[in-house]
């Protein structure tokens, strides 16, 4: 892809020296994978976290950074897509911000590792990116390509738009009432329609002036949605591919919702929680 605009004015730059947690950096993603594991969401436990010590944080970032430029540009690109979308319903879009960090972070959902992955907080309408995870996600999980990263980023925002149409409060509202099989069965919906989300961005970015679709794009999107099942990384921790325990779909899960996302550009399509 290529992107040819100023990129986004919210994003915020937290890195530098200063960030630092007590848990090492490989403990965040055994937890991630025992929870994959035994068929427990245990990423809880990050907010545990002690206290992470905050760098200075900057508005923007900077000219000659090429991957938080790249970032910056897909960020972008979602508040205009939508932003449109939301004008359709008759509503307005809320821009979320984006927060790059190093290592650690302090969010309003808590502490985290930069293990954990990217997230999005609900708490204070914030994406979290430690930008190593692209190295990760290119050799541990063999999602290389521009777009699988773009693919990460359209992701969260997904889950952002589901925060401000209500869907998010609905789930924790569920929560309490459910088992936690039952609850991991409507988490791999709330991801599902996130990954729709992120297809939808696609279709709609094609569209605007300042975005440019590649040969190729969309197959790293999907490469991408598959290497991340969550059948996938079981298999990959050696463990046994229990589906009761997923939290975010399978991979085949993963590829059709972005695939249809993309495909229909159409928001209607997404119901994820009310399809088998």
């Amino acid at each position: 892809m290529q992107w040819f605009g100023k990129g986004s004015n919210n994003v915020e730059d937290g890195r530098g020296g200063g960030g630092r947690v007590a848990l090492g950096g490989g403990v965040g993603i055994i937890i991630v994978i025992l929870g994959l594991i035994f068929g427990q969401d245990l990423t809880g436990l990050v907010s545990q976290m002690p206290a992470v010590e905050q760098s200075e944080v900057k508005n923007g970032v900077p000219a000659g950074d090429e991957q938080a430029q790249f970032v910056s540009g897909v960020l972008e690109s979602t508040e205009q897509v939508w932003a449109a979308e939301f004008s359709k319903m008759g509503l307005t879009y809320e821009q979320p911000k984006l927060r790059l960090f190093t290592t650690a972070v302090q969010s309003a959902c808590g502490n985290a590792n930069a293990a954990v992955g990217p997230f999005y907080c609900p708490g204070d309408q914030k994406i979290y990116i430690d930008l190593s995870f692209y190295d990760e996600l290119k050799t541990r999980f063999n999602a290389a390509g521009d777009f699988a990263q773009a693919y990460v980023i359209a992701h969260e925002v997904g889950h952002h738009v589901q925060n401000l149409l209500g869907t998010a409060a609905k789930m924790e509202k569920a929560r309490r009432g459910l088992t936690q099989t039952e609850y991991n069965r409507l988490s791999v919906k709330l991801e599902l329609q996130a990954d729709f989300f992120a297809g939808l961005w696609a279709n709609r970015a094609q569209y605007l002036k300042n975005f440019r679709l590649e040969a190729g794009d969309i197959e790293e999107a999907l490469n991408a949605a598959n290497s991340i099942g969550d059948d996938q990384l079981q298999k990959q921790s050696g463990g046994e591919v229990v589906p009761d325990s997923f939290t975010h779909g399978s991979s085949a899960q993963r590829m059709y919702w972005f695939k249809k996302g993309f495909e229909t550009g159409d928001i209607r399509q997404g119901d994820t929680f009310n399809s088998n």
